[in-house]
């Protein structure tokens, strides 16, 4: 098993403890963020402050070169948001970033931009967004953290919420990331194995507006970097593994106050007829790649819906949209949009979404390029 663990999770952790447990002597380390221009990875570097931010207004901008990630021009990290350092912790920062080009408009992967736009302009509708990321664990030689090296493991089934060391792969790991959310201040609201062994599932919200997209990005560092220290791959992969195994989603809770209020079925139900009348654009952000990731996932088995047609209905797993048995008997509460893949932009998603169910005049233009200035 440890050929497939990464060498440097090998080192002397107790070592580290000694170095990081060293006065900073009022100094604030503050790693910086950012959505790099695979629109579904993150890179980071870190930078000295001369004491701690006590907002992110006290946190400059700062650049990185273009060259050294096939651009010819310097790109500006711009900090949105702030988090505590669970790997260094306090008074150390985590830095969430949006990234602009030498002309300050967002970078291609910036979809953080335009979603805020539309978070202002929806926020009367007091919009609650709750992701649930699904993920699996690989190990650095790309095969599923604790699967046979010649076969595969039972057929799914026993793995789903599973307990055991036959059933639950990689516990750790997600206990880890479980707690250095907790610290860092994101508001994870729950965790387990999923159906497909080594695949597992964290959730984040009900989260209000922009902030959902800041939750998602920072939890899905966490767990980047937490994997990297146990030396395994947290893979966001549509479909990791082909055949007969589940694929991973982000599955997507929304909300408004009218649909949480008393007779907010009403409101869902309309909001679900909005979002057939756009399938094929929603189709197209729920992955970074135009919708081809989530093709191999979405066939209408293992627990989606066909990509090919818009489905909805009350406690059914094989839908585009699903409501919850408890939202049907209470007549309130929200709705689930099950396209999402695992590796979606969630401010891509969320803004899609409060798009077609919000701004009724907009919904033409979900895919284009928007001018900014229309929304201002």
């Amino acid at each position: 098993m440890l050929s497939t663990l990464s060498v440097s999770s090998q080192l002397n952790k107790v070592l580290r403890s000694h170095y990081l447990s060293l006065s900073q002597g009022g100094l604030c380390q503050a790693t910086y963020v950012w959505i790099n221009d695979s629109g579904d990875g993150l890179q980071s570097k870190t930078r000295t402050l001369e004491s701690e931010p006590s907002s992110i207004e006290d946190i400059p901008k700062w650049n990185f070169e273009g060259f050294s990630t096939n651009h010819s021009v310097t790109r500006t990290l711009v900090p949105v948001s702030i988090f505590k350092d669970p790997f260094t912790l306090d008074p150390n920062k985590l830095v969430l970033c949006e990234v602009l080009k030498n002309n300050r408009k967002p970078a291609d992967t910036n979809h953080r931009y335009v979603c805020k736009k539309i978070m202002e302009k929806v926020k009367d509708f007091r919009p609650w967004f709750g992701m649930e990321q699904e993920y699996t664990l690989l190990g650095i030689d790309g095969h599923p953290y604790s699967w046979p090296s010649n076969g595969f493991p039972k057929p799914q089934g026993p793995y789903y919420c599973g307990l055991g060391a036959d059933r639950a792969y990689g516990r750790d790991i997600v206990e880890c990331h479980y707690k250095a959310c907790i610290y860092a201040g994101i508001k994870i609201c729950g965790a387990n194995a999923e159906v497909m062994p080594s695949q597992w599932e964290f959730q984040v919200g009900p989260c209000e507006g922009i902030v959902a997209g800041d939750q998602l990005w920072m939890a899905r560092f966490l767990l980047h970097r937490v994997c990297e220290d146990f030396g395994v791959i947290a893979s966001l992969d549509p479909k990791p593994i082909p055949g007969n195994w589940n694929g991973s989603g982000c599955h997507t809770n929304f909300s408004t106050e009218a649909t949480r209020a008393k007779g907010g079925l009403d409101h869902i139900e309309k909001m679900i007829e909005k979002l057939r009348a756009c399938h094929v654009q929603h189709i197209r952000i729920s992955d970074p790649h135009g919708g081809q990731d989530n093709k191999r996932r979405l066939t209408g088995f293992n627990e989606t819906s066909n990509i090919h047609e818009f489905s909805a209905a009350v406690a059914s797993s094989r839908v585009s949209i699903r409501i919850p048995l408890n939202v049907s008997q209470d007549k309130r509460g929200y709705l689930e949009d099950r396209r999402p893949a695992a590796n979606c932009d969630p401010y891509a998603v969320t803004s899609a979404i409060a798009r077609t169910c919000l701004m009724e005049d907009e919904v033409e233009d979900l895919l284009s390029d928007l001018d900014i200035d229309d929304l201002d």
